[in-house]
């Protein structure tokens, strides 16, 4: 709430705000009888410095741009953050704190965003939060090298603990953001010595502290200074002078702080403290051992009266903005995280008969509609120009070009995925980023996150197949499809050929939410069929599966649908078939969950129930018995030959489908309601 060198002076007043919080931090779990009190208990001083003291925000304006961010990656230790979010004004009530962890309540046990005012990112995780940081940094970053720091000024503050510094994922994050020096990022290290299982000694000797001082952060050993607020603000705001590097101040803490019997153990982690517990807690801090999520009103009033210098600068923040000569359509545009008017209108119309694979009609998509994203950043995890997410004319992002488009994220999929959550929960950016799909492992916690909490990202996700060829099964996604369209929330769409992609792009950048594009390596037809449907304005891939081909003269007695680089087979093995009398419906399935979204009789219409249907997929037949009665797909990992090599000898030819749609046919009619088995393909 102040500039980096004001101090301020504590009274009682707020030691009594501090037993108020570590109250309520008991109180929580107790009421839920589950629950982390000992993070909050211990942490209680630091937090009220940094809401109250340190940070510039609004709770009146939860969504004010310019407002610093707080992260808790810690997610566990939530009723701290869910305290503070009470106290401050943010509008929670003393009822959503007395229904932690329950069903409903605004106050889950790890912080949502979306769903808790206040709370910026999804985090639980461990070291999830510590990337969603750099992200929300570098996101800072970029828009004050556009627009100016009059209107972009503001800081990433974020707490961690020993299991955050223990995950990979920090370790990636924190080397990036030393090399990027993002300076307006202050991470606050609890060096509680603890774990669920009990002391860190048990699993870790290393030296954090030294790790982060290699990858280029500044260090301060704060030490023991967990209880003493006045060494806690002083700590922060020389880290708040560090512009040319991110800072890390280790705070030494004690878990379950003052509890008599539970202070640094592990059975102040996890559990409640336990109603006798938490009585001789209380008469410790001397607070009222009768009367639970006790908060008086003197230190509400306290916190009116300080967030009130909140709401001072948030309104001086909007004369700035309105008086500035910022581009206020594009500020206005990326904040919502939207493309300019007509945007699509430059997308580019691929001509039937070329070849080229989807992971390069990408490329053209992005370059050719990059100036009508004002928001847009796109990287890669050192696969940029394999990934399609190479921009044209571009700069890179760096610490001495903090304006750069283009984000090299090195080999950290890990951080990029939680990263680019960051950075599109911070508002302003919409992030793209690309890498091998069998990568999408190394992404996976932060994409359920990102769709958890509806982050509108882009996933660039190449090489999709056995097709890939021979980089072999290492390289060779599986089940990454099925996988991937189990999670709730995710947008998944394998676009036939170019002109798919095109619109598979369209939908990506203007639908809310993540979006995987998942992208061959090899070249692929521009299928006729395709251009045809662009240039009629059919629902097409915005309708995630559509009739691609009728047969002549007679209604389908077989169905092929296919998804990707198989579609052309489909269409192939249906010319075959037509000619031996079978008349075949082709239908394209980019994308289920954007076809689950149709009207049944739509679905009904493209898939009829009554008449057989084949689905051709290099993937994993998981999840592919709710539309077909058989699957052509590969239900064990591929080899190592040239991509055409392998796709034939596993079957994957035009011949092989009309033979497999032949069989088909041969068992009679569909039998179960599709959803509920599969007929066998024997």
């Amino acid at each position: 709430m102040s500039s980096p060198s004001e101090a301020t002076a504590y009274t009682s007043l707020d030691d009594q705000a501090v037993a108020v919080i570590r109250g309520i931090a008991m109180d929580g779990p107790e009421a839920a009888m589950s629950g982390h009190p000992g993070t909050a208990m211990a942490l209680a001083p630091l937090a009220h410095v940094l809401f109250s003291r340190v940070m510039n925000h609004d709770p009146s304006d939860p969504s004010w741009p310019d407002r610093d961010r707080f992260i808790l990656s810690c997610g566990h230790a939530s009723i701290l953050l869910y305290s503070m979010l009470y106290l401050c004004g943010y509008g929670l009530t003393l009822d959503d704190l007395r229904s932690f962890r329950e069903w409903g309540s605004r106050t889950p046990g790890h912080p949502e965003a979306g769903l808790t005012p206040g709370v910026e990112v999804t985090t639980g995780p461990l070291g999830q939060g510590i990337a969603n940081a750099v992200g929300m940094a570098l996101a800072e970053r970029w828009l004050r090298s556009r627009f100016g720091s009059d209107i972009v000024d503001h800081r990433t503050f974020g707490i961690c603990s020993d299991g955050d510094l223990m995950e990979g994922i920090s370790h990636e994050a924190a080397s990036l953001a030393g090399h990027l020096r993002l300076g307006r990022l202050v991470l606050v290290y609890d060096d509680n010595h603890i774990t669920i299982d009990g002391p860190t000694e048990l699993a870790l000797d290393d030296d954090p502290v030294g790790r982060f001082e290699a990858y280029g952060w500044h260090v301060e050993r704060a030490g023991e200074i967990a209880n003493d607020m006045v060494a806690i603000e002083a700590a922060l705001r020389r880290a708040l002078e560090v512009e040319d590097r991110p800072s890390l101040v280790v705070l030494r803490s004690h878990i379950g702080w003052p509890s008599p019997h539970k202070t640094d153990t592990s059975a102040a982690h996890g559990d409640p403290l336990g109603a006798e517990e938490i009585k001789a807690t209380k008469a410790i801090l001397g607070l009222p051992v009768d009367q639970p999520f006790y908060s008086p009103d003197e230190v509400r009033d306290l916190y009116t009266r300080l967030m009130a210098r909140g709401q001072e600068m948030r309104m001086a923040w909007e004369k700035r903005l309105a008086a500035s000569r910022i581009d206020r359509e594009a500020w206005d545009l990326a904040m919502s995280s939207r493309p300019v008017p007509g945007w699509a209108d430059g997308l580019p119309a691929f001509e039937a008969g070329n070849q080229i694979a989807t992971r390069r009609a990408l490329n053209d998509c992005i370059r050719a509609t990059a100036s009508g994203i004002p928001g847009l950043l796109a990287g890669s995890a050192d696969l940029t120009g394999n990934t399609g997410v190479a921009l044209a004319d571009h700069d890179d992002q760096s610490a001495s070009n903090p304006g750069g488009t283009q984000v090299h994220y090195g080999i950290r999929e890990h951080a990029m995925g939680a990263m680019m959550n960051g950075m599109a929960l911070h508002g302003g950016v919409l992030p793209v980023g690309g890498t091998f799909f069998v990568f999408s492992d190394y992404m996976r916690p932060a994409v359920r996150l990102a769709a958890l909490s509806g982050a509108h990202v882009v996933y660039s996700w190449t090489h999709d197949s056995i097709g890939l060829g021979q980089d072999g099964p290492t390289h060779q996604p599986v089940e990454h499809l099925a996988a991937l369209r189990a999670m709730p929330g995710l947008r998944v769409i394998r676009p036939a050929d170019a002109n798919e992609c095109a619109e598979a792009w369209r939908l990506a950048v203007e639908l809310p939410g993540p979006t995987a594009l998942v992208l061959s390596r090899q070249a692929l037809p521009v299928l006729e069929e395709t251009a045809a449907a662009r240039r009629s304005g059919a629902a097409g891939v915005a309708a995630g599966g559509y009739v691609l081909r009728e047969p002549s003269g007679s209604s389908p007695a077989v169905v092929l649908v296919g998804t990707g680089s198989e579609v052309q087979l489909c269409l192939e093995a249906a010319r075959e078939l037509d000619a031996g009398g079978i008349p075949a419906r082709v239908v394209s399935l980019p994308s289920f969950e954007l076809f689950a979204e149709q009207d049944p009789l739509y679905r009904q219409s493209v898939l009829p129930a009554n008449v057989p249907t084949l689905a051709v997929e290099a993937a994993s037949s998981f999840g592919w018995e709710r539309y077909a009665d058989d699957m052509l797909g590969i239900d064990h990992f591929g080899a190592s030959a040239p991509g055409a090599e392998v796709m034939a000898h596993f079957g994957f030819s035009a011949g092989a489908v009309a033979e497999r749609a032949r069989r088909l046919l041969a068992l009679g009619p569909p039998g179960a309601p599709r959803g509920q088995s599969a007929r066998p393909g024997s």
